[in-house]
């Protein structure tokens, strides 16, 4: 049984969860999955060209470069190993190359795991514009509802109107809120919050950060020196780095991910704003050029909209759901 086949078994029934990922995903299935039933219909019999315009769907639906040349080679090699040539064949085998594409880069954990006995702090990257703000919100209701002690600490205190919107979503969430002085020392206000956390038995910190990326060697020294002093405050903390993308910037996105993962250890990866892109391959982009896992998915605007990503629910929704 092929994975499409396999898919279309599984989520039969759709539950809530799938039926978000159906959705979310449209304006991405609509771009790839109808420019390949439309290559379909084009060749009776795969060959070259059939071969390069696939690449280009792959290309054009953001999921890189070099992985769609990869995918494009196992694919090939595959057809002529097997003697297949027929179109619908070949686009089975292609979403099997996408799966594994994702899934051989090694760990794919999503949830957050929790300390016994101390906080487990989560340490938020992204430039300014991804919706940093509103995940960090999502990810506070989303475990605060599944009864865990939060704090919120607004250590990115550069931006104008930063605390101010993170204090609301505190307020709006019934959680508490570490904040600074305007342009105060961002890693003095982290170590403040980690140190409330610690000492009053908080479950889950999440501490928010300037999103610049002016210079690396600047970014570079502000995170390391919040990561060190929230160590001294907690052992092996921050135990999670999270890296915002905006999926609604493509390839710049990529390029985001890239120079962050050069400055700091990163665990995972959220991709917001899914529902508003049509080129949906992003997410095997960043898995590709980073081999981090993406942890969660945004589909929609709502609180409840931020998902724990699932790789075959998202294939599901890219290439099959309707």
């Amino acid at each position: 049984m092929g994975l499409i086949s396999f898919l279309k078994s599984k989520f039969h029934k759709k539950d809530n969860q799938t039926e978000k990922y159906n959705q979310g995903l449209e304006k991405s299935r609509k771009n790839f999955s109808n420019k390949l039933q439309n290559l379909t219909m084009k060749y009776k019999s795969v060959n070259q060209e059939y071969f390069e315009e696939l690449e280009e769907i792959l290309i054009e639906s953001d999921v890189g470069v070099n992985l769609a040349l990869q995918i494009i080679e196992d694919v090939l090699e595959e057809s002529k190993k097997e003697k297949i040539s027929d179109p619908q064949r070949i686009n089975e085998i292609l979403v099997d190359k996408m799966f594994v594409g994702y899934a051989s880069k090694g760990d794919i954990q999503n949830e957050l795991t929790f300390l016994e006995g101390t906080p487990t702090v989560l340490l938020v990257v992204g430039v300014n514009g991804v919706g940093k703000t509103t995940t960090i919100a999502k990810l506070a209701s989303r475990y605060k509802k599944q009864g865990k002690k939060t704090l919120l600490v607004a250590a990115d205190t550069f931006r104008a109107g930063a605390t101010e919107q993170l204090t609301v979503w505190a307020e709006r969430l019934g959680v508490d809120i570490i904040t600074g002085p305007s342009e105060a020392d961002p890693a003095s206000v982290a170590y403040d919050g980690v140190r409330k956390a610690r000492l009053e038995n908080y479950d889950f910190v999440i501490v928010d950060t300037a999103g610049r990326l002016q210079t690396k060697a600047n970014l570079m020294a502000e995170l390391s020196k919040i990561k060190r002093v929230i160590g001294k405050e907690i052992e092996e903390a921050p135990q999670e780095t999270f890296l915002i993308i905006d999926a609604t910037t493509g390839q710049n996105g990529v390029m985001q991910a890239k120079a962050f993962a050069e400055v700091t250890n990163l665990t995972g990866v959220v991709i917001t704003k899914m529902d508003g892109t049509s080129k949906g391959g992003i997410i095997l982009a960043i898995r590709d050029e980073l081999g981090v896992p993406v942890r969660f998915i945004g589909l929609g605007e709502k609180l409840d909209d931020l998902e724990e990503f699932d790789l075959d629910k998202y294939l599901y929704g890219l290439c099959v759901g309707e």
